[in-house]
């Protein structure tokens, strides 16, 4: 992959498609926008938390703030089982009355029309609840485009862990070498790089209402426009 970088970031010039056989994808922040995930728990669940301790927004926040921090990055983190059973109200009910926030990353269906015709396979992998998942898929399909779609919860662990690699490429074999990682978290992208995959791509802004990213640890890019050149020709 060749990659141009100056001082703050690294963008992604063109991705070698000919050396791609394999695309792993993430859902959220990657092919779905993240302000839908970012509302549900930055302003809905305090909301309802709130509503139903009969505490201010503030106070909501205070008590949420050590969970979050306990649980990022853990599986617990993504786990609405988990999240229900901690906040004694289905929060997999309440999402569902919210999925009309689901949507689409700019050029993110275009991107998948033209993996589907290429020669790569194509592989959701996310660290979403099963429960999240089918939320998401109904409002949004993403099936027709993907050969397999692989929840970190079906191995007990998130992308942030090794485990989780090891354990995807033994039941869906493929070359690191020859396999494009695109994520919006630098923390599992870091955890693809340490299993050896060695095209790895993140997305400057997987929340359509926040500014782009100025700096990656990563090869970059705001729209998967930028990296339609070759795959194009491939199809």
């Amino acid at each position: 992959m060749a990659v141009a970088t100056n001082s703050s970031s690294l963008a992604v010039t063109a991705v070698d498609w000919a050396g791609i056989d394999t695309v792993l994808l993430d859902m959220d922040g990657t092919l779905l926008d993240l302000r839908f995930d970012n509302q549900f728990w930055l302003e809905t669940i305090p909301a309802e938390v709130a509503r139903r301790r009969g505490i201010d927004i503030a106070a909501a926040r205070r008590y949420l703030a050590p969970i979050f921090e306990r649980e990022a990055g853990r599986l617990n983190w993504y786990c609405l089982d988990f999240w229900s059973s901690t906040l004694g109200f289905s929060v997999a009910e309440l999402k569902s009355a919210h999925a009309h926030g689901v949507a689409w990353r700019p050029y993110a269906e275009q991107f998948l029309t033209l993996l589907k015709q290429s020669h790569c396979k194509v592989v959701l992998v996310t660290n979403a609840h099963p429960e999240t998942l089918r939320v998401k898929l109904e409002q949004i399909n993403l099936r027709p485009w993907l050969d397999r779609v692989v929840s970190s919860h079906e191995y007990g662990e998130p992308k942030e862990s090794q485990g989780f690699w090891a354990t995807l490429q033994h039941t869906h074999p493929f070359d690191p070498d020859k396999t494009l990682f695109i994520d919006d978290s630098e923390a599992v992208l870091a955890s693809a790089e340490q299993f050896g995959i060695r095209h790895l791509i993140t997305l400057r802004q997987p929340d359509s209402t926040k500014a782009p990213k100025t700096h990656t640890c990563y090869p970059a890019i705001v729209h998967f426009d930028e990296i339609y050149t070759g795959l194009m020709r491939n199809g």
